[in-house]
């Protein structure tokens, strides 16, 4: 009995004459996310994705495990199709369920007919295959509001499927739907968490992350590469922008008023990831940033750090509680490493008595000391670039 993957389409099946374009940018990142696994076969038809083994070392129950984490899928379901008939069906769902039929003391049938020109309506068709399973099962009884095990048999146009209840998938859009951003990512709890925000958006990512050894460790650099690592896992392969950020500190520290420290550096950060994001043709810069969360995440400070920009900044996490993204941290597994005790380049040099609400123009004279231009063509010029892959994090 050979059996399949379902995937159903989410926000996708809104879109007009587009559409086709969004099933194909998902179907390509499905079709990269089964590499190493076997050979598949991988379409879409009715807003469902098919997903077919075709060699004998496919591995469907790793393959499983590895899509719900694509974005653009909302519901998964392991599935077998026959054809379409009643007793078939009902044959079928009697086989391929009998582990769960045993296991449960109550069950119901769901049915849905994509097929209209199927001749049971879906009621008639949950009431017939119903009635067979609780003559196979008689332990098992049939309970249909609020079961144990949920029988789910879809009539579509090439076949029906026999499935049980299907479980979540990531949801959102698929990666690259939606364009390229350049994520600034530190690590620190926040900026993982507002880049998985923005991928699941659709949105295809170039992390970038500021480095100033021998300020910072090592140790703190090989724990962002983790967290990208982590984030390939839904954003699929990145390339890590390392910036080097010591001179433009040191400069920072030696030449401009103490409370503006962490405001200028900040600057030079979105100038630096603005030249990136152009230079690759992305189109916005995503922070993680939170309203009130520290003194350069106010209003104005916030406002003074985006005037040198042209490109819009994306901020997911601006108005969320600190423990609403701790969560989201640990569900999407980025907690752990995010917490490791090595701190990055926004501890170095940190003022004891920060500007949090500078006016227009304070932070500019602040920095004008500053040969700006000549910092930051440094500081392109030393870049690092780092394959982030998601084998490498498994």
């Amino acid at each position: 009995m050979k059996d399949l993957i379902l995937l159903k389409l989410g926000e996708i099946v809104l879109k007009g004459l587009n559409r086709r374009s969004f099933e194909q940018k998902l179907m390509g990142n499905i079709r990269r996310r089964l590499i190493g696994l076997g050979k598949f076969k991988v379409s879409c038809l009715q807003s469902t994705v098919y997903v077919e083994a075709e060699s004998e070392d496919a591995d469907l129950d790793a393959a499983f495990e590895a899509l719900q984490d694509v974005f653009g899928v909302v519901k998964l379901s392991r599935a077998v199709a026959c054809e379409k008939d009643k007793d078939a069906i009902a044959r079928r769902a009697i086989e391929y369920l009998r582990d769960d039929m045993l296991r449960a003391k109550s069950f119901k049938v769901e049915s849905k007919r994509s097929d209209k020109s199927f001749p049971m309506t879906s009621i008639e068709l949950s009431q017939y295959v119903g009635g067979e399973l609780a003559e196979a099962y008689p332990n098992c009884e049939v309970d249909v509001h609020e079961p144990e095990f949920t029988v789910v048999l879809e009539v579509r146009d090439l076949a029906a499927y026999v499935h049980a209840q299907p479980v979540s998938g990531a949801g959102g859009m698929p990666v690259g739907s939606n364009g390229v951003a350049v994520t600034l990512l530190s690590g620190g709890i926040d900026s993982p968490v507002s880049s998985y925000m923005i991928a699941k958006r659709g949105v295809r990512l170039i992390p970038v992350h500021f480095f100033s050894f021998p300020y910072t460790s090592q140790q703190a650099k090989d724990k962002v590469v983790e967290l990208g690592r982590i984030l390939t896992r839904y954003c699929g392969k990145m390339t890590m922008e390392v910036v080097p950020f010591t001179h433009i500190q040191e400069e920072i520290r030696d030449k401009c008023p103490e409370e503006y420290f962490t405001l200028v550096m900040r600057r030079f950060m979105m100038r630096i990831a603005e030249r990136i994001a152009r230079d690759a043709g992305a189109k916005a810069i995503v922070t993680g940033e939170n309203l009130g969360q520290v003194a350069s995440q106010t209003m104005e400070a916030m406002a003074s750090t985006q005037a040198v920009l042209d490109l819009p900044v994306l901020q997911p996490l601006i108005g969320m509680d600190k423990e609403e993204i701790v969560q989201m941290a640990r569900r999407i597994g980025t907690f752990d490493t995010s917490i490791l005790p090595y701190e990055d380049c926004c501890t170095v040099f940190t003022p004891r008595h920060p500007r949090t609400r500078p006016k227009p123009g304070e932070v500019a004279a602040a920095e004008s000391r500053l040969d700006v231009d000549a910092l930051v063509e440094e500081a392109l010029q030393g870049l690092e670039r780092i394959e982030l892959n998601r084998e490498e994090s498994l």
